[in-house]
């Protein structure tokens, strides 16, 4: 092999050839790459499919990817080996700034489908879900648009109705927009962020919007940061140099909801009516024992997933916690039973260093969503809820210092109450902050402390 490898590159005859540009997507990320775009390389019309990529923040990936047509390796990591593979789907990369091509691809016949991974800050919500006009950068976008100015908005709800405008000059139909981004229902949230923008600049903009369809998917594939050694792995086992490579594991998941008037690819994803359901198995399932893991696991002395899982006790904790979850889920038995062995497998996966520190960030946004229904559900339903409590108290231990570093903007609300002198007062402190119902439960406050001194002691 060479020492020198050369540059993946489609003129080299790298892939396959590029795919007219039929989806356009706003957030040209990992988790991206290694989802909606594997599944677009998959699809058995991809050859008819090719997706436009727009950077976020940084225009580091465009920069990146741009030499290489856009392609990149998909560097899928078991424990029985990796296996590279180059995805092709992505045939073009922009910074963030390039409205002219952004407005392009809107005005042309050919486009059919909006996805975006922007991060549930990307939406720019304000508190009861709508556009959040006191943001800066969403008012000068709505003035932007009631200028005619469409090439100088910023943001991506601002991106979302110039697209529309663009296409309709250009007396093209509707297309869907599909939100792929890690939150719940995050069609509804695309739609809501769109269509207030649209009623804040006025005119019939809100009634050109209420024309495309917003679909809402579920997502699931555990992708890491890529690491310097995973470059290397990649040039090792290809003979090529990637410079934008994405690391994940094998499983992979997309459940949508929704209606493509302009068409979509034949993507393998599971379409249903409504993906609440799936949501809310993941959300519990996947995401409420990663949360539990972070604090719980992580003061034990772990520091990745597949060491925490690996521990019996953990391990213990984590199936309690399914047990509880399970019984308030909407999918058949045999659907969560299957996804719980999924998860094992999944975590057990010791070429994922999935770190228990960045799962552990943002508590106090996670534990509400995550834990507390079903903790409420468990407690109404006359059960304790101890592994929904346990949930709880590894993260006010999490919050006195123990384990994974406190990195959550909105821990300093809980700083108080995590230093009363007696472990009663803290839990019944936090609780109270999550919520004053669960902090006035004797019982629940008893049991979440004794697990604080439990998991002190283990």
């Amino acid at each position: 092999m060479s020492d020198s490898p050369r540059r993946l590159s489609r003129e080299a005859g790298d892939g396959r050839p590029a795919a007219p540009v039929r989806i356009a997507h706003l957030g040209l990320g990992n988790f991206f790459r290694a989802h909606q775009a594997w599944y677009t390389e998959h699809a058995p019309d991809a050859a008819d499919w090719g997706i436009a990529a727009f950077c976020g923040r940084s225009a580091t990936l465009a920069e990146q990817l741009a030499p290489q047509g856009g392609l990149y390796t998909l560097l899928v990591r078991a424990d029985d080996g990796d296996r590279p593979e180059v995805i092709s789907s992505v045939v073009a990369v922009h910074p963030a700034d390039d409205l002219d091509s952004w407005l392009g691809y809107a005005r042309s016949p050919e486009l059919a489908v909006i996805t975006l991974t922007v991060t549930e800050a990307g939406y720019r919500r304000g508190p009861g879900g709508d556009i959040d006009l006191a943001d800066a950068q969403v008012a000068a976008d709505r003035d932007a648009i009631v200028a005619g100015r469409l090439a100088d908005v910023v943001t991506a709800p601002g991106k979302l109705p110039v697209a529309m405008i663009a296409r309709r000059d250009a007396g093209l139909g509707p297309l869907t927009v599909l939100s792929c981004d890690n939150l719940p229902d995050n069609g509804h949230v695309a739609a809501q962020v769109t269509r207030s923008l649209a009623t804040a600049v006025g005119g019939d903009l809100a009634s050109l919007v209420d024309e495309h369809s917003f679909a809402t998917s579920m997502v699931d594939r555990i992708t890491p940061r890529t690491t310097d050694d995973e470059i290397e792995a990649v040039r090792r086992s290809t003979g090529l140099d990637d410079a934008a490579p994405v690391v994940t594991e094998p499983f992979v998941e997309w459940v949508v909801a929704g209606d493509f008037p302009a068409g979509r690819p034949a993507w393998d994803a599971t379409f249903v009516p409504d993906v609440e359901p799936f949501e809310q198995r993941k959300l519990w399932l996947l995401n409420g024992s990663h949360t539990l893991m972070a604090y719980a696991a992580s003061a034990r002395g772990h520091e990745v997933v597949s060491e925490a899982i690996a521990d019996p006790v953990v391990r213990s904790w984590v199936e309690q916690w399914w047990d509880e979850a399970a019984r308030h889920l909407r999918v058949p038995a045999s659907d969560v039973e299957a996804y719980r062995a999924a998860l094992v497998e999944r975590y057990e996966n010791r070429q994922i260093r999935h770190l228990l520190a960045q799962i552990a960030s943002d508590g106090s946004q996670k534990i509400p969503v995550r834990i507390l229904p079903v903790l409420r559900a468990e407690r109404a339903a006359g059960r304790d809820g101890r592994g929904a409590a346990r949930a709880v108290a590894a993260w006010v231990r999490h919050l006195q210092g123990h384990g994974a570093p406190v990195n959550d903007a909105g821990a300093a609300a809980y700083a108080a109450a995590v230093n009363d002198t007696t472990t009663n007062d803290a839990v019944r402190g936090v609780l109270d902050q999550l919520d004053p119902q669960l902090a006035g439960d004797p019982q629940l406050v008893r049991l979440a402390a004794e697990l604080v001194e439990e998991l002190a002691a283990s």
